[in-house]
């Protein structure tokens, strides 16, 4: 349900000026969706969507412009740039960090991995990283060093 309404949304605001969240909700509404001002605003923010100047002087609801190829590449300059080296253990990698460096790096591995990573602690200046496996950790922890140039 939420991925057939998130799919109306961009579909209403790329044919409509939509310029507050009633008129996204009553949009919505004429679609057959119930939904409450706490819901749109909530698939607002999941879809990115920001406010853009119209050329009339108002505003309208957009999907905001994400270069995520830019932003991965910031990521993997986050991790160069604190991590020192990586082993794994099993389903564990142990990162050791720059002093004061571990949470930065730990935020942006956890965002470059996706579904790899179960969980991860940071202090400050070692993480420890869990994997579901054991072959997860040896091409997570690789990928890592790749990275970081190692």
């Amino acid at each position: 349900m939420k991925n057939t309404r998130h799919s109306r949304i961009l579909e209403i605001i790329s044919e409509n000026v939509i310029e507050t969240q009633d008129d996204l909700i009553d949009r919505l509404r004429d679609s057959g969706y119930a939904v409450t001002q706490a819901t749109v605003s909530r698939d607002i923010k999941q879809l990115g969507l920001v406010k853009t100047a119209t050329k009339d002087g108002g505003y309208q609801y957009t999907v905001a412009k994400n270069d995520s190829t830019s932003n991965e590449n910031k990521l993997k300059n986050i991790m160069r740039e604190t991590i020192l080296s990586a082993q794994n253990a099993e389903n564990i990698i142990v990162v050791k960090t720059y002093p004061g460096m571990a949470n930065a790096a730990a935020t942006a591995m956890d965002s470059l991995a996706g579904e790899t990573i179960l969980g991860s602690i940071a202090g400050d200046d070692t993480i420890f990283v869990v994997v579901r496996n054991d072959e997860d950790a040896v091409i997570f922890s690789e990928y890592i060093k790749d990275i970081i140039g190692l």
